[in-house]
């Protein structure tokens, strides 16, 4: 299993600095400061012991020495400096310019004939190495929401697209709470839906009852079920989380014939070693068997994930709107020999495509004061800059409403090529007059097809074959690189499965200067571009009209 980092004596509690003084060089290099310990803040991150903030071993930094290492390096930055990352750890400083990343980080790449689970477990027991996850090794974790908008906008696809625009009378089954699953009950709620999860660690289950991604919970599947009927036929908008294991609930539910209308998963079941629970053991069990029987922990991991993933290919047969959620469910189930189990489609391919076609996904920015008011500004800000976007003006008002804020205050909305820009402009703005107390990060960690390979998720099904071609985001990387963003992070994503995703992420912050003006400007256009860019070499006909409409310009084309 891999190396639990024992530099600390004693546990420590990491939350980032707030308000306008410097403790670096410059906001770039203080930005990156306080995203990094933001995603150990104990609201954020699911193990911050552990430094494990999302999934089962998505971590920012390799061990608490490079922690430490890595902040004391940001502070003695200088502002034509690069730092650069290498899995986690900081190895060195390198003179490059004022208008250069701050940062470069790279995590978890293995040369293709090495890029197998055995030589990367090897790498990372021995400490050479570690995986980025989605947001925790680009430094831009900010709890749930992170993953929230995302999650909304798949099930107001579905709403949309397979039941008239709204989940209301439709159950939801799925299963996983974790920092990034956390955001399903919410989103299937937020679109008028019934939503059912089960979850095995009861810690998980009470942290989002505290923080409002869930209403209800009990160990009783019995209750669950009568629960959650008894609303889907009043048209009520709840959900409700059964203690247990989802290999053993999600076959009873579909034996039983319960009424159930969609059904997806994200449970960390990419990682079958210590992500998915195998059925029949406590969690103290599942342990002890880890360590001592790694191999035979996997083959029974991945025996209960074949029933899971088995489950979910019935509730398809019998009519229920099944998909994938990106976790790789269906490869570890087809690794245990289930031959269906790809009979269901994955999220991106059947609702989410359209959108990258035009350059949407996810944006978020981050207060650095920590001032919630400061987010207030800034949404007001965004909501006047596109008057006519009713799906924008309902997301922020139900963000505003029910999605709390964990660690430093942020917000997510989803914004295409176009757009991007000029939100960065508006809150540069806000910087600048001082209607907000300090800079504002922002970025994206993942989730569009320019800077995303995942055959299993982003890219899955693309027209043209291209789904593992990964030139796309080092492409991106480059380009963000090049276009000035503050930091930039390359990972090999374990949330698709280990070596089965590549992504680039990119931060830029928005200081109130020109220079700042200047970056953001680049950056949040060209970023958006690749994904626009990338769908026009495959064919897609939406892409190549927006890149024409929008003025991407296009090889062999007159500009």
């Amino acid at each position: 299993m891999p190396a639990r980092d024992d530099s600390m004596s004693e546990p420590r509690e990491v939350r980032a600095p707030r308000g306008p003084s410097l403790s670096a060089k410059g906001w770039l290099q203080e930005a990156a400061l306080r995203c990094l310990m933001n995603s150990l803040d104990p609201e954020v991150a699911e193990d911050p012991e552990h430094l494990v903030v999302e999934g089962a071993r998505g971590k920012p930094a390799r061990s608490w020495k490079s922690f430490d290492a890595i902040l004391r390096s940001l502070r003695d930055l200088e502002n034509d400096e690069t730092l650069l990352v290498q899995s986690g750890k900081p190895v060195g400083v390198l003179r490059t310019h004022p208008m250069s990343p701050r940062v470069l980080i790279v995590n978890g790449l293995l040369a293709c004939t090495s890029a197998n689970r055995d030589k990367y477990q090897e790498l990372e027991t021995a400490g050479l190495m570690m995986g980025g996850q989605i947001s925790a090794g680009s430094w831009s974790a900010i709890g749930a929401q992170g993953a929230l908008q995302g999650t909304y906008q798949t099930f107001a696809a579905i709403a949309e697209q397979r039941f008239g625009g709204t989940l209301k009378g439709k159950l939801t089954l799925t299963a996983g709470l974790g920092a990034m699953e956390a955001a399903q009950p919410l989103s299937v709620t937020m679109n008028e839906g019934v939503a059912l999860v089960v979850e095995i660690d009861p810690d998980r289950i009470t942290r989002r009852l505290e923080a409002g991604y869930l209403d209800m919970a009990t160990v009783y599947v019995d209750e669950a079920i009568e629960d959650v009927l008894e609303a889907k036929r009043k048209g009520e908008a709840v959900s409700m989380c059964v203690l247990g294991n989802a290999a053993e609930i999600v076959p009873d539910l579909l034996k039983r014939g319960v009424e159930i209308d969609i059904v997806t998963d994200q449970t960390s079941a990419h990682d079958p070693l210590h992500g998915y629970l195998p059925k029949g053991l406590t969690c103290a069990e599942a342990a002890e068997l880890r360590s001592r029987d790694p191999d035979g922990y996997v083959e029974r991991a991945r025996a209960s994930i074949s029933e899971h993933c088995a489950a979910m290919v019935g509730f398809a047969d019998r009519g229920a709107e099944v998909f994938d959620f990106g976790n790789n469910l269906r490869g570890e189930a087809r690794l245990a020999g289930l031959e269906r189990a790809f009979d269901y489609p994955g999220f991106v391919s059947a609702y989410i495509r359209p959108l990258f076609c035009e350059g949407v996904g996810p944006l978020q920015w981050i207060a650095l004061s920590g001032e919630p008011a400061d987010i207030a500004v800034a949404d007001q800000a965004v909501a006047e800059l596109f008057p006519a976007s009713r799906p924008l003006h309902r997301w922020l008002q139900i963000a505003k409403e029910r999605v709390p804020f964990q660690g430093l205050p942020a917000r997510v909305c989803w914004l295409g090529y176009g757009e991007r820009d000029k939100v960065g402009h508006v809150l540069n703005q806000l910087v600048r007059s001082g209607d907000v107390k300090a800079p504002i990060v922002v970025g994206r960690a993942h989730l569009d097809s320019g800077s995303v390979t995942s055959p299993a998720a982003e890219t899955e099904g693309m027209r043209d074959g291209s789904d593992s071609i990964a030139d796309w985001p080092m492409l991106n990387a480059l380009l963000n690189t090049a276009s000035g963003a503050a930091w930039v992070a390359v990972h090999r994503r374990t949330g698709a499965g280990l070596g089965e995703s590549i992504h680039a992420a990119a931060q830029v912050v928005a200081d109130g200067t020109d220079q700042g003006a200047e970056r953001l400007e680049r950056v949040l256009s060209n970023d958006p571009a690749t994904s626009v860019l990338r769908l026009v070499d495959a064919g897609y006909e939406r892409a190549t009209q927006v890149a024409r409409e929008r003025g991407i310009p296009l090889p062999g084309e007159s500009s």
